[in-house]
């Protein structure tokens, strides 16, 4: 950990040539993270956790140069790649639900909170459009959402990236999944 740390401060002082060095070292938990992601995912999921990996580094690497990254800390850093990865699967799931493949509007009953995408891409679309309003209501608490559920982070990983307490981790967890129940029904 104090390696990335380090790491991070030497891109946001300007050194791009430390980009080379992050990947090797958060590879392994950026893949455990993807895959755990893709467990809930629908089994028969054309993306694997590699190339999910891949994808959300070519986003957070991207054109521009690493220089112009700002990742303050790890947890900033892998709440970066949970947006990059919850990105990924959102646009593939529109893409599974686009018209030509059929796609139309469904009523989205959740019954359970853990796999609300896992047999049918416009349930995680809905978790989408209703995380996108909570984030403008309170982005602390889709934050919360996106590292729990979308980086696959444990409350007390997210409240270590959130730099809050686990207590109130698991007050707006239990909010946040209420709010986005109702708003998705």
């Amino acid at each position: 950990m104090k390696q990335i740390t380090e790491i991070l401060d030497s891109l946001e002082s300007g050194d791009a040539a430390a980009a080379k060095d992050l990947l090797p070292l958060v590879y392994d938990e950026l893949r455990r993270l993807a895959a755990a992601r893709l467990h809930r995912e629908r089994p028969d999921h054309s993306l694997q956790a590699t190339a999910l990996v891949h994808e959300a580094w070519m986003r957070l690497a991207g054109d521009q140069q690493a220089s112009d990254r700002q990742w303050n800390s790890r947890g900033h850093f892998f709440g970066a790649a949970a947006e990059a990865m919850r990105r990924i699967l959102i646009d593939h799931a529109r893409a599974a639900k686009a018209e030509k493949r059929g796609g139309g509007h469904v009523r989205i009953e959740l019954d359970t909170w853990n796999h609300p995408a896992s047999s049918q891409p416009e349930k995680l679309i809905a978790l989408n459009e209703a995380l996108e309003k909570l984030q403008e209501k309170d982005p602390v608490k889709a934050e919360l959402v996106k590292l729990k559920f979308f980086a696959g982070l444990t409350i007390k990983e997210s409240a270590a990236a959130l730099d809050i307490s686990t207590a109130t981790a698991e007050r707006y967890w239990a909010y946040a999944r209420a709010w986005l129940q109702t708003e998705m029904q």
